[in-house]
């Protein structure tokens, strides 16, 4: 069977369904694949790198289609490819079917099958098909760095001669895969970050990537989403009129806000008022990654950049992943070619369309002349929602007080009793040993004593500096072994022998180490 892309009909597309890399994989599950010409061009892949990873190129869109027993596509077909698909053939695009029901109706009256990239089920097994968090990720990417683009200052704060460079302070709403992508971004260019969202199991991963979390003082329950695919479900007003408030107070302090609050199958709610803009500085930018929903901000117009009447930038761009061509149809063509390999059990170039698996039942929108959209429920359940650990209980001063007092004297005892058996080892020796001996082993536990004691306070950070100490150390080692070497006796001999090469490696080693710290700091 052939596998083929066509060059995307809608204006400003740039990605494409298929790359070089991810057609040298579908070949080796027994397909040929076919592109349309210059399809990959905006993306960056000529067709030369098609022709040279063994792909047809045609250069129609009406020759590919008739070529063709799949066709993989980026966007939802439009109207004039509609004729193109007839019976046996197999479409893979996005499709949204909740939105575009006559297209699911057309189609259907091809005999043509179609399955949608953005219905594959939120199930761990598939998500190296899940192609919406693909594009998700590089939006979120995306939106932070054309935010930056609009802010004109830095992220991180500077000290300079010229002056203290305050950090951005950026607000992400929505701690889904754009989301997260977004804080991602934010905090690794030196900014302050908040995040925002009504999944509280989100608020660990938040802090994880080194954002603060924006808590709400509401004390009635709220739903979860997680449970529901892990997308956020709708907020019941109380919540949101204290979501509202949070955000009305946060305004005035923010340089950059990132929207990314999306419900499938609904309107963007609006979570950013047009007073909340009015409150902002001049110069802040909001990107609205909602735009093609109606956008999270009441000021969004679709595919635009406005300006307030207060200096703020608003954004409401749907393209960011085709702001980022290459990278997103690489992803993109990731996810195709995992969907047709789960098509392609056997490996042998051949379609089975198995609609009792959840992933590819989940996904066909349009089946043997029947629209099967919306799907059952899958078996598998998309990840279930997690309680959120609770946090440490805060004692109460009287606890703290019996534990401090528990504690000491419990270290108390400790010392008390290795103390106890120590004497009592010490007047053991001293019962057989000679009085020359007690005196010698007596000033050596003195000295482990006192030093055990005193590295042992000691932070990690500060134990190189202390090789300067052991110098000094080893070398009254040294001084006692060089008195002993010359005594009567072998082992004496011996064992100070041993001394001197022990603490002479000491020495050494810690004056290297101690010059290699001090350079550190020295000018070149």
């Amino acid at each position: 069977m052939y596998i083929g892309s066509p060059k995307e009909l809608a204006k400003g597309e740039a990605r494409v369904a298929m790359t070089p890399d991810s057609a040298s994989q579908l070949q080796k599950l027994g397909y040929r694949c076919v592109i349309e010409t210059g399809a990959g061009q905006l993306a960056g892949f000529s067709d030369e790198l098609y022709r040279t990873a063994g792909v047809t190129v045609v250069d129609t869109a009406a020759a590919l289609y008739g070529t063709a027993d799949v066709i993989a596509k980026v966007r939802p077909p439009e109207e004039r490819e509609i004729p193109w698909l007839v019976k046996g053939k197999t479409l893979i695009s996005f499709f949204y079917p909740a939105q575009n029901r006559n297209l699911l109706e057309a189609v259907r009256a091809t005999g043509a099958s179609a399955i949608a990239m953005d219905m594959v089920p939120r199930i761990s097994r598939a998500q190296k098909m899940d192609a919406l968090s693909s594009m998700a990720n590089v939006a979120g990417y995306r939106a932070v760095i054309e935010a930056g683009n609009n802010f004109g200052r830095f992220f991180t704060g500077q000290m300079t001669a010229a002056g203290k460079i305050p950090p951005a302070k950026v607000l992400v709403i929505g701690a889904g895969v754009a989301g997260l992508a977004a804080i991602g971004t934010a905090v690794s260019l030196g900014a302050i970050t908040f995040a925002f969202d009504v999944r509280p199991e989100v608020a660990e991963q938040i802090k994880s990537m080194g954002a603060q979390f924006v808590f709400l003082d509401f004390t009635e329950e709220q739903q979860d989403g997680a449970a529901s695919g892990g997308y956020a479900s709708p907020s019941s007003p109380q919540f949101r009129e204290k979501q509202l408030e949070k955000f009305r107070e946060l305004a005035p302090t923010l340089d950059i806000v990132i929207t990314t609050a999306l419900i499938p199958g609904r309107e963007a709610p609006k979570l950013w008022l047009a007073d909340m803009v009015a409150a902002m500085k001049p110069g802040s930018v909001i990107i609205d990654l909602a735009a093609e929903r109606g956008g999270n901000c009441d000021l969004t117009v679709v595919d635009q950049r406005i300006v307030s009447a207060n200096g703020v930038v608003v954004i409401g761009y749907t393209d960011f992943p085709s702001r980022m061509a290459a990278q997103s149809s690489m992803l993109y063509a990731t996810n195709i070619r995992h969907m047709i390999a789960d098509l392609t059990p056997a490996k042998d170039g051949n379609i089975v369309h198995n609609m009792q698996d959840d992933v590819i039942r989940g996904a066909t929108v349009v089946f043997g002349g029947e629209i099967t959209f919306p799907p059952p429920p899958p078996k598998i359940r998309a990840i279930a929602a997690q309680k959120p650990p609770e946090g440490p209980k805060e004692s109460t001063p009287a606890e703290k007080r019996a534990l401090e007092v528990e504690r000491f004297r419990k270290a108390t005892r400790q010392q008390v009793s290795l103390l106890a058996l120590g004497a009592l080892f010490v007047l053991l020796i001293g019962v057989f040993a000679p009085p020359v001996f007690m005196g010698h082993f007596i000033v050596f536990a003195l000295a482990c004593f006192v030093g055990f004691q005193v590295i042992w306070g000691v932070s990690h950070a500060l134990h190189t500096p202390l090789m300067a100490i052991t110098n000094a150390i080893s070398g009254i080692i040294i001084i006692g072994a060089l008195l002993q070497i010359t005594g009567g006796g072998g082992l004496v001999t011996s064992l100070a022998a041993v001394s001197v090469a022990i603490a002479t490696i000491n020495i050494v080693g810690g004056f290297m180490v101690t010059r290699r710290m001090l350079n550190m700091f020295r000018k070149s």
